[in-house]
């Protein structure tokens, strides 16, 4: 849905200092941009579960760190998410790729557990299911940030 340059033009305009992730095989193809800037740290991590943990470790030290996952990784590190965001209270905030949301017919149950999920740990969602709708992702991060809450950018995966 983006590409790699618009993705860092997006991360530079909302100031992220680090992306921490582990890249599924749409989200991953921004990567290459995003090792190649300057103003962006990229940080790879072996499971979701760190990925928030490792986040957390970077926002205690001040900096600006953002997940990157898949929402297949997002229900495997669901205590890890709840430790950071709810019991720390710490303002995460993540880029999910929502599998398979854009091919319907494919009968793929992640599309049926993504955002109950979020519901479930009260995570303050935006849905990102078109090109032209990428702006929404600074205005939800900041609306994020400056109510202290953690938040989602759920990017919608498949064919457009």
């Amino acid at each position: 849905m983006f590409t790699g340059e618009e993705v860092v033009s997006l991360l530079e305009e909302m100031q992220i200092s680090h992306v921490v992730t582990v890249p599924d095989s749409t989200l991953g193809v921004w990567q290459p941009a995003m090792a190649a800037a300057s103003s962006i740290e990229l940080v790879r991590v072996c499971r979701e579960g760190e990925a928030w943990t490792v986040a957390a470790g970077l926002w205690l030290g001040k900096a600006k760190p953002l997940v990157v996952i898949q929402c297949t990784g997002l229900f495997e590190s669901g205590d890890a998410l709840r430790n950071t965001v709810r019991d720390f209270k710490l303002p995460l905030y993540a880029l999910i790729g929502y599998r398979s949301y854009l091919n319907p017919s494919a009968g793929d149950t992640a599309c049926t557990y993504t955002e109950p999920i979020l519901n479930a740990w009260d995570v303050d969602y935006c849905l990102i299911d078109e090109p032209s709708k990428r702006n929404l992702i600074r205005e939800h991060f900041d609306k994020c940030r400056s109510a202290r809450e953690p938040g989602v950018s759920l990017i919608a995966e498949g064919k457009l």
